[in-house]
């Protein structure tokens, strides 16, 4: 009676623990893309987006919203939403303001 393992009983168990951690990881990969809102499935006629957010505390955030065109700034905390300015559909590129060479 032989209670060792072959190689082919190794090989076997590499490889299925290979394909586990290789559907976990997709599965994960698929989960985050959904998540973002990626395209995926997003719908063609959708008229609202969150085009960026950004975390500025534990439960405040601000979200860069597009409706139709028109992007909207948007401040978010746990009890409520306040839009903070209207932002014009074409952001032009940023001008310096301030200048990093010494007088």
């Amino acid at each position: 009676m032989n209670t060792g393992w072959t190689f082919g009983d190794w090989l076997q168990y590499v490889l299925s623990f290979a394909l586990v951690i290789a559907l976990l990881l997709g599965l994960l990969w698929t989960l985050r893309k959904l998540q973002n809102g990626s395209h995926m499935l997003r719908k063609k006629s959708q008229r609202l987006q969150a085009v960026e957010t950004l975390s500025i505390g534990p439960r405040q955030k601000i979200v860069l919203l597009q409706v139709d065109g028109q992007a909207v700034l948007v401040g978010v905390t746990a009890h409520q939403m306040t839009a903070l300015s209207p932002w014009p559909a074409t952001a032009a590129a940023p001008t310096v303001l301030f200048k990093d060479t010494p007088p």
